[in-house]
């Protein structure tokens, strides 16, 4: 099956207001849902089966055991436990000072109290600042200057104590 029968399946499935439709055939399996209104959105799943491989088949291409491998080193999340993180309340562009010629809102190492302004954050030509939730000392910065962020995504991490 070809992609232009895919999406011809898709917009035929689409305009038959059914909610749902599953096609099996022998190397392929497509399911189209869709949505009734409420959701407004269109899902299709098309995977591709492998052929039926008899067990000695599997055995024969079954990788090695492998060793036992050492104990994997504690990594960055690890390290980052105890400290709180402040998340991105909107998507936009994250912005560190209020304009170019201004001082930042804050530095690495700087104390902050709850209500201070962290940054600001564009969206749609209105520039939303961020304040505090938490006291605290700001201990990285993860995002850039004038970086596009989504929503919730870490803006700073902060030790609490």
């Amino acid at each position: 099956m070809d992609i232009k029968e895919i999406q011809n399946l898709i917009k035929f499935v689409a305009k038959s207001g059914a909610s749902e439709v599953s096609l099996e055939m022998e190397d392929v399996k497509i399911t189209i849902k869709t949505g009734n209104g409420k959701e407004g959105l269109d899902s299709t799943t098309i995977l591709q089966q492998m052929p039926q491989v008899g067990a000695q088949q599997l055995l024969a291409a079954a990788p090695a055991p492998i060793a036992e491998q050492p104990a994997a080193t504690p990594t960055k999340q690890d390290d980052d436990s105890g400290y709180l993180t402040i998340k991105s309340p909107i998507i936009g562009t994250f912005y560190r000072k209020a304009s170019p010629d201004k001082p930042v809102f804050v530095e690495v190492g700087q104390q902050i109290n709850a209500g201070d302004v962290l940054c600001v954050i564009e969206a749609m030509k209105l520039f939303n600042e961020i304040e505090s939730e938490i006291s605290g000392k700001v201990v990285k910065i993860l995002v850039d200057d004038a970086s596009p962020v989504e929503f919730d995504q870490p803006l700073f991490l902060v030790d609490p104590s």
